[in-house]
């Protein structure tokens, strides 16, 4: 493994959760950091905390579903760094309904976030990556539910499937540019988006918030251990110094064993 020196890193939905875990191991490990986030004070107190530890980093703000928010924040990036060697595509929302009571505009904004963010945020980045072939690597943030699917989750499902083929796509044609893609794909982590998911599930299935975290998000597991920020954090500082093309176009399932590939 090789460290991430010089290394330019534009991390979406940054400011908390697994963007944020992301962006501070990646600046412990060299990398300029860019935290992009819909909110601009949460970006720059984040930014702010990593640089008051040594690292070096910016805050964006950007809304990844909005094609003008997201150029102009690239640009502000590479403006700023001079390069962009590496995007993560992470920002994310959930909202959780069965198929059948699911609001169009609710669908509509699920894949927006998602699924247009992950294109909207890989066109932008590959502007700069595909100059002079410098390169790049590209990983989205998907999910145990990139592979299968649970109930009142469709929108979610449907997003996290479509970012398994936007990543083998680009992992085909970026290569002749040097760019390699992955897709992460995490079991439940104690995120604020998943917090925000158990009582919501409680209510909607009618059980008690417990039997949402055992019988629900940890059932399947191999521990009843929820996956966390560092575990998902590792694998995507590995996928970032991993040395050559021999890895790309890859599902990297990170969930105590909840879904085997």
């Amino acid at each position: 493994m090789t460290s991430l020196n010089g290394k330019v890193a534009l991390i979406t939905g940054a400011a908390s959760g697994l963007g944020k875990a992301i962006a501070e191991l990646y600046a412990k490990n060299g990398a300029s950091v860019a935290i992009a986030d819909i909110n601009q004070q949460a970006a720059d107190a984040t930014a702010a905390a990593i640089n008051a530890t040594g690292g070096k980093a910016i805050g964006v703000a950007m809304d990844v579903s909005d094609e003008a928010s997201v150029n102009a924040g690239t640009d502000k990036v590479v403006a700023a760094f001079g390069a962009l060697d590496i995007l993560i595509s992470n920002a994310g929302v959930q909202i959780i309904n069965p198929i059948d009571q699911f609001a169009f505009a609710d669908w509509k904004k699920m894949l927006a976030i998602h699924l247009d963010g992950g294109f909207l945020t890989t066109k932008a980045a590959l502007q700069h990556m595909y100059k002079g072939d410098r390169g790049g690597i590209v990983i989205y943030m998907g999910s145990v539910h990139s592979h299968e699917a649970s109930r009142l989750k469709s929108a979610y499902v449907a997003a996290k499937h479509g970012l398994l083929g936007l990543a083998r796509t680009l992992a085909k044609e970026g290569a002749a540019h040097n760019v390699r893609s992955h897709v992460i794909c995490p079991g439940f982590v104690r995120t604020p988006l998943v917090e925000k998911q158990i009582p919501e599930q409680a209510k909607e299935l009618g059980i008690s918030e417990a039997d949402v975290i055992k019988n629900v998000m940890l059932k399947d597991t191999v521990d009843g251990v929820f996956t966390t920020v560092e575990d998902i954090a590792q694998t995507a500082l590995y996928l970032a110094t991993f040395p050559s093309a021999a890895l790309t176009g890859q599902s990297i399932v990170v969930s105590h064993g909840w879904y085997m590939q």
